[in-house]
């Protein structure tokens, strides 16, 4: 456009124009082509104080592909957890809470039992109050429905959440407890004239054996003698004296050679553990 100036003043006041105009065309350098954006696809997103960056439609269309037309959209830096939880998921997470509590006793959702009431004794000095049949503690199975008092649940509890549960391996849990023994209206040791054991309380359990999750049971009487589970066992045996007041093992007598007996008898001197 300049240059065709130039030519239209040469002719005017009589001047020759140059040679080498005659075969020019415009200089892209000195003026962009119009509508330069438009002509490579582009949109442009103006940005306050600098010249508009432009993207391409095709990246616009492939961001809006992305998200899902039913998800609405959201600020910078919100979750779409809530929305890609789909409804059948979360009724049924809600539906498992409602079936532990429902399921649960002493006022834990991790102790699953039944409500048993108040145990009568058959001897002077038996019975529980407020007594409860335990099916599982903290994830783990009893072989039996045990009755017991809820401080004896709650020490259980605790037995297992600290030490029993991955005494063998985080990778090969304990998913049951072999129960031996429970309530039982009886004296120590079954021996005639004895005190009223504290099983017949409610308030002692006796455990003689541990299933791992690969279907193997490390039973105390043999995993006692064995080099590979008895370290392990004396660490499960040592993990009950605090919670428990009372723990007795193979080395206590005769009478546990087989098994653990837990109980919460406190004593003066702190827990007794043999």
């Amino acid at each position: 456009m300049i240059r065709a100036a130039v030519l239209i003043l040469t002719v005017l006041v009589g001047g020759a124009a140059p040679a080498s105009t005659t075969a020019s065309t415009p200089d892209a350098s000195l003026e962009p082509p119009a509508n330069t954006a438009a002509a490579a696809g582009l949109e442009a997103a103006a940005i306050p104080g600098m010249r508009p960056v432009s993207r391409p439609q095709s990246e616009q269309r492939l961001a809006a592909s992305a998200r899902p037309a039913d998800l609405p959209l959201l600020a910078p830096g919100a979750s779409l957890l809530p929305f890609a939880r789909p409804d059948s998921l979360a009724e049924q997470v809600l539906f498992k809470r409602r079936q532990r509590r429902k399921g649960s006793v002493c006022g834990d959702l991790d102790i699953q039992g039944d409500q048993a009431g108040d145990i009568p004794g058959k001897l002077p000095g038996c019975g529980a109050k407020d007594a409860v049949r335990v099916r599982e503690i903290a994830g783990v199975r009893l072989s039996q429905a045990s009755l017991m008092t809820c401080n004896t649940a709650r020490a259980l509890k605790t037995w297992i959440s600290r030490e029993v549960e991955t005494a063998f391996g985080r990778r090969n849990k304990v998913v049951s407890l072999r129960v031996a023994a429970h309530y039982a209206c009886r004296t120590r040791n079954n021996r005639k004239g004895a005190k009223i054991s504290e099983h017949g309380k409610g308030r002692a359990i006796d455990i003689s054996g541990f299933t791992l999750a690969n279907g193997e049971t490390v039973t105390v009487l043999r995993g006692w003698q064995n080099r590979k589970t008895r370290k392990k066992l004396k660490k499960i045996w040592r993990a009950a004296c605090g919670p428990f007041g009372t723990v007795l093992g193979p080395e206590a007598d005769r009478y546990h050679k087989d098994h653990f007996h837990l109980d919460v008898a406190r004593h003066r001197g702190g827990s007794y553990c043999r």
